[in-house]
C-alpha cells in the first residue's frame, strides 16, 4: 500500500529559501523580502521539518547550503521563474516604462540605430540614461543595463551583444599620405579595450609614435579618428557603419578579437521576459 501523496511546502517557506541561498544569510534574506530574521528562520526550520532533511548549514554570520539545498536550489529558482513569468504573461498589464543605461557610445553608434525598434518593445515611455563615467556598477533592479565585459554579473536576463573585435581605422584623407599606416598619428581611449601596446606586441610593430591625442570615451576618440587627426584602434562592429558609408577605412586584416564585450543585463523588475525576447531580437 502506498503512502500518503506528497503535499508541496506553502510558497513562502520555498521564497524564505530561496532568497537566504541567493543572499547567503538568514539577515541579507530578510531585509530583501521585507521580513524579520526570525521570520526567515523560522519558516526554512519549517521546510526542513516538512522535507525531512537539512538545507543550510548555519554558521556564525552566514549559511551556506547542504548537499540536498544545492541539489533542490536550480528546481525552485526555475519553478519561481516560471510561476512569475506565466502570472505576467497571462494577468500583466505592462509596465508602461523601459529604462535603459549605457555609455554615450553604445546610445548613439548601437541604441539610435535601432530606437524605432526599441519604442515598439517599451510598450510606453522608453528613457534611455547615459552612464556616468567609471559607475561599472550593475544593481540589480528596474534599469536594463549595457556593460562591458565579460558576463559575469548576477542577473536573471545577460546577452552579449556582438563578439568584440579590434582593429585600427583612419579618415580616408590620411589615406593620402605617402608613409605606412604605422607612421601616422594615433589616438589613444583609455578603458578596457587592447590598446596600441597590446597592438605593438601581437603584430610585432613599433610602439612609437606615441599617442598625442587620448580621451576617455571611445565616442570622442572615434570622432576625431572621423575628422582626420589620427588612428583608432577600433571596435568593428561599432564602426561597421562608419566603415560600410566611407568614413573610416580599415588598414590592416588583421584583427585582435578581445574576451570582453558589451553586455545587456537585467533583473526580473527591469523587463518582463516575452519583452526581454523582443529586446535580444532587436540588440544583436
Amino acid at each position: 500500500m502506498s503512502g500518503a501523496p506528497f503535499k508541496t511546502p506553502p510558497l513562502e517557506w520555498i521564497r524564505a529559501f530561496e532568497a537566504a541561498a541567493r543572499c547567503g544569510s538568514f539577515t541579507a534574506a530578510a531585509a530583501e523580502t521585507g521580513l524579520t530574521q526570525s521570520a526567515i528562520s523560522q519558516r526554512i526550520g519549517n521546510l526542513e521539518k516538512k522535507l525531512g532533511t537539512p538545507l543550510f548549514f548555519r554558521r556564525a554570520r552566514a549559511v551556506e547550503l547542504t548537499v540536498d539545498g544545492e541539489a533542490w536550489l536550480p528546481h525552485v529558482r526555475t519553478a519561481l521563474t516560471n510561476l512569475r513569468d506565466s502570472s505576467e504573461a497571462l494577468f500583466g498589464s505592462g509596465r508602461g516604462q523601459m529604462t535603459i543605461s549605457a555609455s554615450q557610445s553604445i546610445i548613439d553608434l548601437w541604441l539610435l540605430p535601432r530606437l524605432e525598434r526599441l519604442c515598439g518593445i517599451a510598450e510606453g515611455q522608453l528613457i534611455i540614461q547615459s552612464m556616468v563615467l567609471g559607475a561599472h556598477e550593475a544593481d540589480v533592479d528596474d534599469v536594463i543595463r549595457i556593460r562591458y565585459g565579460s558576463g559575469g554579473w548576477p542577473h536573471d536576463h545577460k546577452l552579449e551583444l556582438f563578439s568584440e573585435k579590434i582593429a585600427p581605422l583612419a579618415s580616408p584623407e590620411l589615406l593620402k599620405r605617402d608613409c605606412h599606416w604605422t607612421d601616422w598619428p594615433r589616438i589613444a581611449c583609455s578603458g578596457s579595450r587592447p590598446g596600441w601596446n597590446s597592438w605593438a606586441t601581437r603584430f610585432g610593430i613599433s610602439t612609437t609614435p606615441v599617442p598625442q591625442l587620448r580621451f576617455d570615451t571611445f565616442l570622442s576618440a572615434l570622432g576625431a579618428a572621423r575628422a582626420g587627426m589620427g588612428v583608432i584602434l577600433a571596435s568593428l562592429p561599432l564602426c561597421e557603419k562608419d566603415i560600410q558609408d566611407g568614413r573610416l577605412v580599415r588598414l590592416s586584416d588583421e584583427t585582435i578579437e578581445h574576451h570582453e564585450s558589451y553586455w545587456a543585463i537585467a533583473g526580473p523588475d527591469a523587463i518582463a521576459r516575452s519583452q526581454w525576447d523582443e529586446l535580444a531580437n532587436v540588440l544583436t
